[in-house]
């Protein structure tokens, strides 16, 4: 047998789908939210801090789902379940929330996302997107080229949180 006989291996899928949200994904993204908010923002927000934000969106799936319907919503999808999430409001280029499992933070599921949410909003015209990014998102995308537009506060269950309203001018990438 020649090297030219030995069958190859099966190509592999990715082992990150990114897709739009379908309702099954309702319960994942519930989850998402409330480890990103609790485990990923420690560094950057106290205890009640994080209770209170993440005690703002219910944790049943309905809710997610429901938003779906709101929202265009991206997931990143590892072996079929919600690791990572990014809703749009697509009219206003505006990126609502952008959530990543903690443990899967800082391997490009969000930068991956952001690529993809971009592409949309430049398909639909847009040139600029905005984000009311948290102190947990904000240095990474100063860090990649987004604009600091200044330090915005929130009320989430009585307490307040910083965070910082940054927007990108879009450029098309390929992907």
């Amino acid at each position: 047998m020649t090297t030219n006989d030995v069958p190859s291996a099966p190509a592999q899928s990715p082992r990150i789908i990114y897709r739009q949200a379908m309702a099954r994904d309702g319960a994942d993204q519930a989850e998402v939210f409330r480890h990103a908010v609790m485990q990923g923002a420690a560094a950057h927000y106290s205890v009640k801090q994080r209770e209170a934000w993440a005690s703002s969106l219910p944790r049943e799936a309905s809710a997610w789902v429901a938003r779906q319907a709101l929202y265009t919503t991206l997931v990143a999808a590892c072996d079929g379940r919600c690791v990572g999430f990014l809703e749009l409001n697509a009219p206003d280029a505006h990126i609502e929330t952008l959530y990543v499992w903690p443990s899967l933070a800082r391997r490009g599921i969000g930068t991956t996302l952001l690529v993809h949410a971009g592409r949309l909003l430049l398909e639909n015209g847009c040139e600029t997107t905005t984000i009311e990014a948290s102190l947990t998102l904000a240095d990474s995308l100063l860090h990649r080229g987004w604009q600091d537009l200044g330090e915005r506060w929130v009320e989430r269950g009585g307490e307040r949180l910083q965070r910082r309203r940054l927007e990108k001018r879009l450029v098309a990438v390929e992907t």
